[in-house]
């Protein structure tokens, strides 16, 4: 599964800070990836799971020598390299700084709004640090700055809703009424996410792809200096509160302090993170918020060749998920072995885990959940 996150905001707010920092850890990606080709303002970044490692020295531990014992007279060998890891990655979109009436053209205009459309969530940075050296570039204020952004999104929604043809409208009922309930809401400054639509109504206009329908995470971007745990819980509540959005719906970084860390090694940047009082990076909180968002799990393939995670959403079945690693597989499916995470490390891989009866055979119709270690039996 593709997931993209769009990074939006006024100019000067901390975005391209943030995404040189992005195209820093893009750059310690392994270099067997799926990806060959990136566009220049699309960052492809891992998704951290320390899982992942746990998996791949299990796999190695099992498959080496003492867990194999060689024939009599022959010498032991080495052991065992532990397979490679492929993370899920997501890929950030580095959207050019929006201006007022960029709806109507001004700035980057269609192109910033054509780039959103892409995207599978938006992070709105909203500069939130005080620095004279910066200049506020079509910027007055933290709610001002907020509400331009979305009423630009919202323009360009009503025009999309406007631009329709009459003529289809009547060819679909359901269509043309939640049409004119999304007029209203817009007209009302309230994004098209604030209504609630039947599932009839949102397959209806499925193919608008309105940009205020879109998931949103609003990301504060404060000086390194208020970057303390204490501190952050204060900032969240605080513009909670001015923006009128849920706490749950905000991520605090500090863009600077995600350059330096890009630029260190992964044992440096735990102990930067010690030092200031923090468990994870801002751009760590950002992905796993995203994935909350848009209601994403993984699960987890171990093996000798590669220990992978794979990017699915909240409640697909086996059959599903077996069609990430190849859509053939949903044609062929025919059971899925299914390991929880902590028993396929606790029983040392897929020979303990069987012989503990931890590994279940599950129909095409098991609903997956997230950490699951799964091997696909898949037809000929």
């Amino acid at each position: 599964m593709n997931l993209s996150i769009g990074i939006v905001g006024l100019p000067n707010v901390g975005k391209s800070t943030l995404f040189n920092a992005l195209l820093k850890r893009q750059q310690a990606l392994v270099a067997n990836y799926p990806f060959a080709t990136i566009e220049p303002n699309v960052g492809v970044v891992a998704v951290p799971d320390g899982r992942l490692e746990e998996l791949a020295e299990t796999v190695a531990d099992e498959i080496s020598p003492h867990h194999n014992p060689l024939p009599q007279g022959e010498e032991e060998k080495e052991r065992v390299t532990r397979p490679p890891i492929i993370p899920a990655v997501v890929n950030f979109v580095d959207i050019a700084g929006l201006v007022k009436g960029a709806s109507e053209g001004a700035g980057l205009g269609n192109k910033f709004l054509s780039h959103i459309r892409e995207v599978s969530v938006i992070a709105h940075v909203i500069r939130a640090f005080t620095d004279p050296d910066i200049v506020r570039e079509g910027s007055i204020g933290v709610r001002e700055d907020y509400e331009t952004v979305n009423t630009e999104l919202q323009i360009a929604d009503l025009q999309t809703l406007q631009n329709l043809s009459e003529k289809a409208l009547k060819t679909d009922p359901v269509k043309k009424a939640t049409v004119e309930k999304l007029k209203q809401t817009l007209d009302e400054g309230k994004n098209a996410s604030e209504i609630n639509l039947t599932k009839e109504e949102k397959s209806s206009i499925k193919d608008l792809n309105l940009l205020t329908e879109k998931q949103e995470i609003v990301v504060l971007n404060i000086s390194e200096n208020d970057y303390i745990p204490d501190k952050i819980q204060d900032v969240v509540q605080n513009y909670s509160q001015l923006l009128g959005v849920s706490p749950l719906k905000l991520v605090v970084i500090s863009a600077k302090i995600e350059s330096e860390l890009a630029g260190l090694s992964e044992e440096e940047q735990i102990q930067y993170l010690k030092e200031l009082g923090l468990k994870e990076s801002g751009l760590e909180r950002l992905i796993q918020k995203a994935y909350e968002e848009l209601g994403l799990i993984s699960f987890l393939t171990a093996g000798v060749k590669e220990v992978r995670a794979w990017t699915i959403r909240n409640g697909s079945k086996a059959v599903e998920a077996s069609g990430e690693i190849h859509t053939d597989f949903m044609k062929k499916f025919i059971k899925a072995e299914v390991v929880s995470y902590q028993d396929f490390i606790d029983f040392n891989g897929w020979r303990g885990a069987r012989e503990h009866g931890k590994a279940l055979l599950e129909g095409r119709d098991y609903v997956v959940k997230d950490g699951d270690v799964i091997e696909f039996k898949i037809g000929s």
